[in-house]
């Protein structure tokens, strides 16, 4: 069994301690409640280069060699991730070690250097430039689908910024989103292994007890306004074209997340999904389909991503659109859905043995104010019905919530068809199911 432990520093610092007994490694993670959407007009991707500027050196360690190798003799490898709303510093350790390599993730936090702003500029660009085609055009289909759902704000932006933006940085930049997002009440510190939780808590304690800063700004908050479906085509001289379907969702918090959750599965979660069934085994068009869920604090989305070849383009659409239309309007039945649900159960289990996924669930969560127990997760979803499905598959796939995204090297007829194929969902959908009720 995890047994979980928290407790704040006077700083407003929580640290949490999911206790895993049976493991031989351990992950720490520290979770700071800061991303893309954080970041100031004009400077977009500042959070994405702060968190790789952070690698550069510390007060401790003084060059990127140093720090990689502190944690290597500790076994870890450090690792971090930006998305729109955090930023995760993160690295698997010998358990017997978690409380040394905390002190090493404090020099990072607190006593970066700051150091060799212009190479990492141009590593930055180089990632920057992986999105764009020969005509700087942006071709990545989760960054055009955000353009789509939330135009004008931050949410829309590519979280690793613009090549203009990225070439404007500078170390005051950094310093003050620092100085204005880098303060121990807008982070989490968390352990999961076999490691002790008051000699953790001691260790960080020590490392962290003097940190201090004010309470960050809030975000700016998106209004979520769609009447009707919309698609964006970007020429790209690919082999093959890539889609993504991005229905306007639901924040993280909103009761339907579990059976969104649970739709995501029904529809991509394995070999014997509906997609996966009708679009490669069915129709040998696509080698995979996978579905997502982002839920943020006051909208999110879900979307559906796969790869075809350009003469299938239409015929994806269309059955893309035919299984998301079942959904909302025929019942799932009863076998599907115990068969759904039971694989949720059995990759909530497997999570158990993930230092990861257990450092995700009570760390993010803690952030995020999401925090739940594997139990916790299995009942909720233990409790979705057939009917809360459909309910939920009616207002989430509705046609005024449906983005389009094509890139690759499509055709004006191709995209013509595809363009009705989208109006003629609308039309349907409004005959299978009528006007959604909003917030069912």
């Amino acid at each position: 069994m995890i047994s979980c432990h928290r407790k704040v520093l006077q700083n407003g610092l929580r640290l949490m301690v999911a206790r895993l007994p049976h493991l031989h490694c351990a992950e720490i993670a520290i979770y700071l409640k800061v991303g893309g959407r954080h970041d100031p007009v004009g400077k977009e991707g500042l959070s994405h280069f702060l968190e790789h500027m952070l690698f550069r050196g510390t007060g401790d360690y003084a060059t990127t060699l140093e720090l990689e190798t502190a944690f290597e003799s500790l076994g870890g490898s450090v690792n971090a991730a930006t998305d729109a709303d955090s930023t995760c510093f993160y690295t698997r350790i010998h358990p017997r070690h978690a409380n040394v390599g905390i002190g090493i993730f404090a020099s990072m936090l607190l006593r970066p250097t700051l150091a060799g702003i212009e190479v990492e500029k141009r590593i930055i660009t180089e990632e920057a430039l992986e999105d764009t085609n020969e005509n700087g055009e942006d071709i990545n289909t989760d960054n055009l689908s955000s353009k789509l759902l939330w135009p004008d704000h931050p949410l829309g932006m590519p979280t690793v910024g613009t090549l203009r933006s990225i070439a404007a940085f500078t170390e005051l930049d950094l310093r003050e989103h620092m100085a204005r997002y880098y303060v121990p009440g807008n982070a989490v510190v968390v352990v999961a292994g076999d490691v002790d939780p008051e000699a953790f808590f001691s260790a960080c304690e020590l490392s962290f007890g003097n940190w201090r800063g004010q309470a960050p700004p809030g975000p700016l908050p998106v209004s979520d306004v769609q009447n009707s479906p919309a698609s964006l085509f970007v020429k790209d001289p690919d082999s093959q074209a890539a889609l993504q379907f991005a229905f306007r969702g639901y924040s993280r918090h909103d009761r339907r997340i579990m059976a969104v959750r649970l739709i995501r599965r029904i529809l991509c979660g394995g070999g014997s999904s509906r997609l996966l069934m009708s679009l490669r085994e069915g129709l040998g068009i696509a080698y995979s389909v996978n579905a997502g869920i982002s839920a943020y604090e006051e909208t999110g989305c879900f979307a559906v991503d796969l790869a075809t070849a350009p003469d299938n383009l239409c015929l994806a659409v269309e059955e893309v659109l035919r299984e998301t239309l079942r959904m909302a309007s025929e019942p799932i039945g009863e076998d599907e859905l115990e068969r759904v649900k039971r694989g949720y159960f059995f990759d909530l289990e497997y999570s158990r043995d993930s230092t990861y996924e257990i450092g995700v669930r009570y760390g993010w969560g803690e952030l995020m104010d999401m925090r739940s127990d594997i139990e916790q997760d299995q009942e909720e979803s233990s409790k979705v019905t057939g009917e809360t499905i459909l309910e939920t598959a009616r207002d989430l796939f509705s046609p005024s919530r449906l983005n389009l995204v094509v890139v690759g090297p499509w055709k004006a007829a191709a995209r013509r068809k595809a363009e009705k194929l989208l109006q003629r969902y609308e039309e349907e959908f409004s005959r299978a199911c009528g006007k959604p009720v909003p917030g069912i």
